[in-house]
């Protein structure tokens, strides 16, 4: 299809569409909209970017339009299911948009903002409800809302509602709808647990893709830049300053809410404005965000994965990934904010030793080779991905291979022994040995033979257990065996003797 009036849309659809500039169906919209129209359902595997929303919302509209009625109280013809308040909002901005010429009520239902003007909203019915799964079931408990009269359901970044756990409330709410319906459903990547989703909720769909399953945008210019983790901050402001004019907008993406924030806080230091966005964020705080976003006030925007899905502006020229994402669906994701109505986009990852395991899962799943520049300094590790080599040091007593808190074969706290490094011995039994209260230290030079091995506390011949007393406290006192340090237990007043058992 080269016009949208080769789809046979309803004349005010195709009017709201000239006013917004749109005239040329993208190819999602052009294999979606028929297969729509014919009330078939849909599985459409594309990219951010695309044209997926316009791809359902205009023959959903076409429908409300060639079979209009009012909506009963309290419920809604069309569903939309989205995975956060961002995309939410944007799916309703572009329902209104292309339905600005219908008499149409859209509502949308997020977290952030209070419910109570969303239940006034849906008091008197909708044609259109957009909502994030969580809000949608709180709605439903307050019986605010009805979902037996949907007569179509659309799921889009059906994928991404995987990462973020939402598929136990995605099946909740599939089973309060009506069999008889219509389902769109709508996914970058099509992993294991999304197909069989889509197999258990749609009846005989069709299929649509615009790219390769789990292909990144052609025109995006992907490369990496190997650096130290500490190292990060200070290449994120040079490569800004570096890019210069370059640069319309640049989306830098932290793996953590706090990671977001201090980089946003540094980047100001450094004289760059920018903004954060995630989920500890007020919805008034990401709107503002946003606007000055996409109204170019603000060119740097720090986002975490989720936050991001409700990104829908174009002129992103750069997408730089401050961290690598451990799903690496989630980088398709991401590059795809960049390159979006034919332009071309660049997508630079830094990357520390630590994440190479992340960068091959990435390149393992877009069957690519991503080119990359060294950037690290000191030691680096023998094969990517590998940690660097211990570098050899003499081994101390007392102290952990691994660097980290010593193990502690000296005093126990608390008077309680300290199984941490490996419980102490006894080379004799303690009649044998007495009482030592001098503590022997190693000369210099000196090194222990190895670590003791555990042998029991007690003797090993038999014990006579009907002699035994219960246990009481026990103090410690210095002591050493093996040459090395450490507090004996210290009998109480009971005899030592009878505690051993017979001999």
């Amino acid at each position: 299809m080269t016009s949208f009036h080769e789809f046979g849309l309803a004349e005010p659809i195709l009017t709201a569409l000239a006013q917004e500039n749109y005239t040329t169906p993208t190819p999602i919209q052009s294999q979606t909209i028929p297969l729509a129209m014919s009330r078939r359902d849909v599985i459409g595997i594309a990219q951010t970017g695309t044209g997926k929303t316009a791809a359902f919302a205009l023959p959903i509209l076409h429908h409300i339009e060639a079979t209009r009625y009012r909506p009963e109280r309290k419920t809604c013809r069309v569903l939309v299911l989205s995975p956060t308040r961002e995309l939410s909002i944007q799916i309703g901005d572009s329902f209104k948009a292309y339905g600005r010429n219908l008499r149409l009520a859209v509502a949308v239902a997020i977290g952030g903002v209070p419910i109570n003007r969303q239940v006034r909203a849906l008091n008197h019915g909708v044609e259109v409800l957009v909502a994030t799964p969580g809000r949608l079931l709180d709605l439903v408990n307050m019986r605010a809302v009805s979902l037996d009269k949907v007569e179509v359901l659309v799921l889009d970044e059906a994928d991404r509602m995987l990462d973020m756990g939402f598929i136990h409330d995605i099946r909740k709410v599939v089973k309060m709808l009506p069999k008889e319906r219509q389902t769109l459903f709508f996914s970058a990547t099509m992993p294991q647990a999304i197909a069989e989703l889509a197999k258990d909720m749609l009846r005989d769909p069709a299929r649509v893709s615009v790219a390769p399953q789990s292909t990144t945008a052609e025109r995006v210019a992907q490369r990496v830049i190997l650096t130290d983790k500490a190292a990060k901050q200070s290449l994120l402001n040079d490569t800004i300053k570096a890019e210069g004019d370059a640069i319309d907008r640049v989306l830098v993406f932290t793996r953590t809410k706090h990671g977001a924030d201090k980089v946003v806080r540094n980047l100001e230091k450094a004289g760059i404005y920018s903004e954060a966005i995630h989920g500890n964020k007020s919805q008034n705080q990401r709107e503002r965000a946003l606007t000055a976003f996409r109204d170019g006030r603000c060119r740097t925007l720090v986002a975490t994965d989720i936050a991001a899905r409700g990104i829908d502006v174009d002129g992103v020229s750069h997408v730089i990934n401050y961290d690598l994402p451990n799903v690496p669906e989630s980088y398709v994701h991401r590059i795809g904010r960049t390159a979006r109505a034919g332009a071309e986009g660049v997508a630079i990852s830094f990357v520390d030793h630590e994440e190479m395991a992340y960068l091959r899962d990435i390149e393992k799943l877009i069957r690519m080779s991503i080119p990359s520049t060294d950037r690290r300094t000191g030691q680096r590790p023998a094969q990517p991905g590998a940690r660097p080599a211990q570098q050899n040091q003499r081994h101390q007593p007392g102290r952990s291979q691994r660097g980290g808190r010593p193990q502690q074969h000296g005093k126990p706290a608390h008077g309680k022994p300290n199984h941490g490094g490996g419980k102490p011995h006894r080379d004799k039994p303690a009649h044998q040995q007495g009482n030592q209260t001098q503590p022997v230290s190693l000369e210099a030079g000196q090194r222990p033979q190895g670590r003791p091995q555990s042998r029991p506390l007690a003797p090993t011949q038999p014990i006579n257990h009907a002699q035994q007393q219960p246990k009481r406290q026990q103090t410690s006192q210095a002591g050493e065996i093996g040459g090395i340090k450490f507090l004996q237990r210290k009998p109480d007043r009971q005899n030592a003797a009878d505690r051993r058992g017979p001999r």
